[in-house]
Protein backbone atom coordinates (compact mmCIF):
# COMPACT_ATOMS: atom_id res chain seq x y z
CA UNK A 1 0.00 0.00 0.00
CA UNK A 2 1.22 3.65 -1.13
CA UNK A 3 1.47 6.12 1.39
CA UNK A 4 0.82 9.23 0.62
CA UNK A 5 3.68 12.04 2.29
CA UNK A 6 3.39 15.58 2.08
CA UNK A 7 5.81 18.37 3.07
CA UNK A 8 4.64 21.59 4.50
CA UNK A 9 7.51 23.99 4.72
CA UNK A 10 8.15 27.20 6.12
CA UNK A 11 10.29 29.29 8.53
CA UNK A 12 7.73 29.52 11.29
CA UNK A 13 9.54 32.07 13.45
CA UNK A 14 6.93 31.87 15.38
CA UNK A 15 4.15 29.63 13.92
CA UNK A 16 1.07 31.05 14.27
CA UNK A 17 -2.93 30.15 13.94
CA UNK A 18 -2.23 30.67 10.35
CA UNK A 19 0.80 27.91 9.85
CA UNK A 20 -1.44 25.48 11.77
CA UNK A 21 -4.88 25.51 10.03
CA UNK A 22 -2.86 25.06 6.76
CA UNK A 23 -0.86 21.85 8.92
CA UNK A 24 -4.01 20.56 10.49
CA UNK A 25 -6.08 20.70 7.39
CA UNK A 26 -2.83 19.18 5.21
CA UNK A 27 -3.29 16.31 8.28
CA UNK A 28 -6.47 15.68 7.22
CA UNK A 29 -5.86 14.99 3.49
CA UNK A 30 -2.50 13.12 3.61
CA UNK A 31 -1.31 9.84 5.67
CA UNK A 32 1.82 11.80 6.52
CA UNK A 33 2.89 14.88 6.94
CA UNK A 34 6.52 16.38 7.39
CA UNK A 35 6.22 20.16 8.64
CA UNK A 36 10.00 21.26 7.67
CA UNK A 37 11.43 24.10 9.76
CA UNK A 38 13.42 25.96 6.76
CA UNK A 39 15.69 28.32 6.86
CA UNK A 40 16.34 31.33 4.76
CA UNK A 41 19.13 32.89 4.40
CA UNK A 42 16.91 36.27 3.51
CA UNK A 43 15.42 36.54 6.62
CA UNK A 44 17.01 37.40 10.79
CA UNK A 45 15.07 34.71 12.89
CA UNK A 46 13.85 35.81 16.55
CA UNK A 47 14.00 31.78 17.03
CA UNK A 48 16.56 28.17 16.19
CA UNK A 49 15.66 25.83 14.30
CA UNK A 50 15.32 23.75 17.50
CA UNK A 51 13.03 26.52 19.08
CA UNK A 52 10.94 26.51 15.99
CA UNK A 53 10.34 23.01 15.84
CA UNK A 54 9.47 22.71 19.66
CA UNK A 55 7.52 25.23 19.51
CA UNK A 56 5.29 23.38 16.54
CA UNK A 57 4.87 20.30 18.80
CA UNK A 58 3.66 22.13 21.63
CA UNK A 59 1.33 23.40 19.41
CA UNK A 60 -0.16 20.00 17.50
CA UNK A 61 0.67 17.05 19.85
CA UNK A 62 -2.66 15.77 18.94
CA UNK A 63 -1.65 15.39 14.98
CA UNK A 64 -0.31 11.75 15.05
CA UNK A 65 0.49 11.70 11.28
CA UNK A 66 2.40 14.96 11.84
CA UNK A 67 6.50 15.11 12.04
CA UNK A 68 8.04 18.38 12.72
CA UNK A 69 12.20 18.59 11.39
CA UNK A 70 14.55 20.70 10.39
CA UNK A 71 16.19 21.21 7.44
CA UNK A 72 18.74 23.54 5.35
CA UNK A 73 19.26 22.27 1.95
CA UNK A 74 16.92 22.29 -1.20
CA UNK A 75 13.19 21.14 -0.45
CA UNK A 76 13.17 19.56 -3.50
CA UNK A 77 15.24 16.94 -2.62
CA UNK A 78 14.03 16.62 1.11
CA UNK A 79 10.97 15.58 -1.09
CA UNK A 80 13.11 13.51 -3.02
CA UNK A 81 14.40 11.81 0.06
CA UNK A 82 11.41 11.05 2.30
CA UNK A 83 9.59 10.08 -0.79
CA UNK A 84 7.13 12.96 -0.24
CA UNK A 85 4.50 13.46 -3.70
CA UNK A 86 3.34 16.88 -2.51
CA UNK A 87 4.76 20.35 -1.02
CA UNK A 88 1.76 22.01 0.84
CA UNK A 89 1.73 26.03 1.05
CA UNK A 90 -0.65 28.32 2.36
CA UNK A 91 -1.58 31.08 0.43
CA UNK A 92 -2.91 34.48 1.92
CA UNK A 93 -3.18 37.22 -0.77
CA UNK A 94 -1.99 37.52 -4.17
CA UNK A 95 1.25 38.68 -2.99
CA UNK A 96 2.38 35.14 -1.59
CA UNK A 97 1.02 33.39 -4.84
CA UNK A 98 4.06 35.21 -7.35
CA UNK A 99 6.65 33.89 -5.04
CA UNK A 100 5.22 30.55 -4.22
CA UNK A 101 4.66 29.94 -7.98
CA UNK A 102 7.81 30.63 -8.60
CA UNK A 103 9.12 27.93 -5.92
CA UNK A 104 6.66 25.51 -7.15
CA UNK A 105 8.27 25.94 -10.75
CA UNK A 106 11.71 25.66 -9.36
CA UNK A 107 10.25 22.73 -7.46
CA UNK A 108 8.67 20.67 -10.02
CA UNK A 109 12.00 21.42 -12.00
CA UNK A 110 14.18 20.05 -9.45
CA UNK A 111 11.75 16.97 -8.41
CA UNK A 112 9.50 16.38 -10.65
CA UNK A 113 7.66 13.74 -8.59
CA UNK A 114 6.74 16.28 -6.24
CA UNK A 115 3.35 18.41 -6.92
CA UNK A 116 3.15 21.69 -4.79
CA UNK A 117 -0.77 22.42 -3.65
CA UNK A 118 -1.82 25.53 -2.66
CA UNK A 119 -4.37 25.86 0.35
CA UNK A 120 -6.19 29.30 1.24
CA UNK A 121 -5.88 30.53 4.26
CA UNK A 122 -8.73 30.56 6.39
CA UNK A 123 -10.67 34.10 6.36
CA UNK A 124 -9.47 34.90 9.99
CA UNK A 125 -5.78 34.70 9.36
CA UNK A 126 -5.17 36.26 5.97
CA UNK A 127 -3.50 39.22 7.20
CA UNK A 128 -1.39 36.87 10.03
CA UNK A 129 2.24 36.40 9.45
CA UNK A 130 5.03 35.54 11.62
CA UNK A 131 6.43 39.25 11.25
CA UNK A 132 3.16 40.82 12.40
CA UNK A 133 2.80 38.99 15.62
CA UNK A 134 6.83 39.86 16.11
CA UNK A 135 5.81 43.68 15.93
CA UNK A 136 3.01 43.52 17.67
CA UNK A 137 4.81 41.71 20.79
CA UNK A 138 7.30 44.23 20.80
CA UNK A 139 5.04 46.87 21.09
CA UNK A 140 3.75 44.95 24.48
CA UNK A 141 0.35 43.94 21.95
CA UNK A 142 -1.68 41.11 23.04
CA UNK A 143 -0.85 38.60 21.09
CA UNK A 144 -3.50 35.84 22.29
CA UNK A 145 -5.39 36.18 19.03
CA UNK A 146 -2.63 35.16 16.83
CA UNK A 147 -0.26 32.23 18.21
CA UNK A 148 -1.87 29.55 20.80
CA UNK A 149 -1.26 30.09 24.33
CA UNK A 150 1.57 27.03 25.24
CA UNK A 151 3.85 28.96 23.18
CA UNK A 152 2.87 32.77 23.74
CA UNK A 153 4.95 33.76 26.86
CA UNK A 154 8.18 32.09 24.84
CA UNK A 155 7.42 35.01 22.17
CA UNK A 156 7.02 37.83 24.39
CA UNK A 157 10.11 36.41 26.24
CA UNK A 158 12.12 36.53 23.67
CA UNK A 159 11.15 39.59 22.09
CA UNK A 160 11.07 41.34 25.40
CA UNK A 161 15.15 39.53 25.46
CA UNK A 162 15.86 40.87 22.18
CA UNK A 163 14.32 44.21 22.60
CA UNK A 164 16.45 44.46 25.68
CA UNK A 165 20.04 43.67 23.77
CA UNK A 166 19.72 46.57 21.46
Amino acid sequence: MKTSIAICPGSFDPVTYGHLDIIERAANMFDKVIVVVADNAAKNYCFTPKERVEMIKKCIPNLKNVEIEHYSGLLADYAAQHNATAIIKGLRAMSDFEYEFQMALTNKKLNPNVETLFLTTATQNMYLSSSMVKQIAAMNGDISSFVPEVIKQDIIDRIVQKNNTK
